[in-house]
């Protein structure tokens, strides 16, 4: 059974990458454990609570121990891809992980929704346009919604209660070719599976 940590800044980053990780081990023949080490609190949180884990997990203490697989996921916040992978794998303790994959939605992870429009629109009914990158906080998060509304849903839980289903429906390929800070997690959980898969 491999142990996979999962270190986020909310919920949804939780459910969409925990979702994706299900499904890429899954498709693998995996068999695994997602702990989620954080789901609240933003981007500031999420490193400084990172730091905290790692220390826990290097003295055993809370009964942590070394994870076969760590999952970090902070957005970018438009500071651009490779400086926010860059504060990220700063705060990150190689040593304590078998493997680590770090991944910053740019900018916001609610983009990573609409990556592959065409299995959105198989799931929700609406085919949303996401335009060029844009740096407004709740963005993403209102095209989300505005989505769900337009084809005559109610969106309860602000569209993430479909984030299972369009990860499901998600063409891999076309999803990491439209948004490359996923195409990155694509790739690190397809290393971390192949790896697993061959031993």
């Amino acid at each position: 059974m491999l142990k996979i940590d999962l270190f986020v800044e909310d919920t949804a980053h939780h459910l969409f990458v925990a979702a994706l990780l299900t499904r890429m081990l899954t498709e693998a023949n995996l068999r695994f454990q997602i702990n989620t080490r954080n789901a609240v609190g933003g981007h500031g949180k999420a490193i400084s609570e990172l730091k905290l884990y790692q220390k826990a997990v290097g003295k055993h203490a809370l009964g942590l121990a070394i994870p076969d697989l760590l999952v970090v996921t902070i957005d970018a916040n438009c500071k651009g891809l490779v400086e926010a992978r860059g504060e990220a794998e700063s705060a990150v303790d190689r040593s304590l992980a078998a493997a680590v994959v770090v991944a910053c939605p740019d900018p916001h992870v609610e983009r990573w929704f609409f990556a592959d429009p065409a299995a959105f629109g198989r799931v929700v009914g609406e085919i949303p346009n996401p335009g060029k990158r844009k740096c407004e906080r709740n963005v993403y998060k209102t095209l989300l919604r505005e989505s769900v509304r337009k084809s005559g849903q109610v969106p309860i839980l602000g569209g993430l209660e479909f984030v299972e289903e369009i990860v499901g429906a998600l063409n891999l390929q076309s999803a990491a070719r439209n948004e490359p800070s996923l195409g990155q997690l694509i790739e690190g959980i397809r290393a971390f599976a192949s790896q697993h898969t061959r031993t």
